[in-house]
């Protein structure tokens, strides 16, 4: 198999993997893979077909994301996830940004190329900005990109890692931002924004999402919420006193995966998260001091899909 493919020939060649692994190892049903790839029965055969055309079935998996695919099949049902992505390994001390992001840009492809309208919910974060880069130019007019949390800081400054404009503007997508601090500075101001028709027209179009698209953050001193200015270091301290040890949206959880009540939650302007998650609601994040958070979001329901790097993965499962 030749390394000098173009993306989308790449792209095929990783699906037919996933499809030969699930179908001589797993023993999975066709039916059953095209339902857990998202393509048509017949696609399905066509990619096994692939698989054996470019040899990369012998007695074993012979492609780089065999061992990936094995770590999703694992997360799966460990964690009864409805979609998981493990991309191939990283270094410990990089991010996975950019393979994490091209995954989950392809996610967003998937859905965003329906003919019927549909919407998604999207979160904040420098892995969904990244995956938003990535994602090919479209018209898609029928569907509707909302936020799931607010852009602002209490100053009024805009956050740079706010992703659903731009999103929206490269799909075409009729665009449904949450223009408000993420946290206010009392309860009462909280509660006067969540009275505005904006909110609660992006409330009701988060409850009829097709899914919910977050970042995930930890809650330690450089958490992403303290120094991008949405909450202030004695915020920060307060909900690690609490045994905060991630946040998805804003919403901190502790190692059980239980959504913490207390500090600066009662301001938070973010809509609510759903436990146990009622919509696909995936996760996209990696690196070895997200995966504390990972595991405890799963383990908690907070979430039911997972796209993230092969070391993140193997620190989620405790390998």
């Amino acid at each position: 198999m030749s390394d000098l493919v173009d993306p989308q020939s790449r792209r095929r060649l990783d699906l037919a993997a996933r499809a030969a692994w699930l179908y001589y190892i797993k023993s999975r049903t066709q039916d059953e893979i095209a339902v857990e790839l998202g393509v048509s029965r017949q696609n399905v055969q066509r990619l096994v077909a692939l698989a054996l055309q470019e040899r990369l079935i012998k007695f074993r998996l012979d492609h780089e994301l065999a061992e990936c695919i094995e770590l999703e099949q694992r997360l799966r049902e460990r964690f009864d996830l409805q979609v998981c992505e493990v991309v191939p390994g990283q270094r410990d001390g990089d991010d996975g940004r950019l393979g994490v992001g091209i995954a989950v840009a392809q996610l967003l492809e998937y859905f965003l190329s329906q003919k019927a309208p549909l919407t998604l919910a999207i979160g904040t974060g420098r892995t969904l900005r990244e995956a938003v880069q990535q994602v090919p130019a479209m018209d898609r007019p029928q569907h509707k990109i909302v936020s799931l949390v607010g852009n602002l800081t209490r100053d009024g400054r805009a956050s740079p890692y706010d992703v659903v404009i731009r999103l929206a503007d490269r799909v075409g997508a009729s665009c449904y931002p949450l223009p408000m601090p993420v946290v206010t500075d009392t309860a009462e101001e909280r509660e006067q924004l969540h009275l505005q028709r904006g909110f609660q027209t992006v409330r009701t179009l988060v409850d009829e999402a097709k899914a919910h698209i977050m970042g995930i953050g930890q809650v330690a001193w450089g958490a992403p919420l303290n120094i991008d200015g949405f909450i202030t270091d004695r915020e920060l301290a307060q909900m690690m006193d609490l045994g905060a040890i991630g946040e998805i949206r804003g919403w901190t959880f502790d190692a059980a995966g239980r959504v913490l009540s207390g500090g600066f939650h009662d301001r938070l302007t973010a809509v609510p998260i759903v436990v146990p998650a009622d919509h696909l609601a995936v996760i996209a994040g990696a690196g070895s001091h997200r995966a504390p958070a990972i595991r405890a979001a799963l383990g908690g329901q907070l979430a039911n899909g997972l796209v993230t790097d092969e070391l993140t993965a193997r620190l989620v499962l405790g390998d």
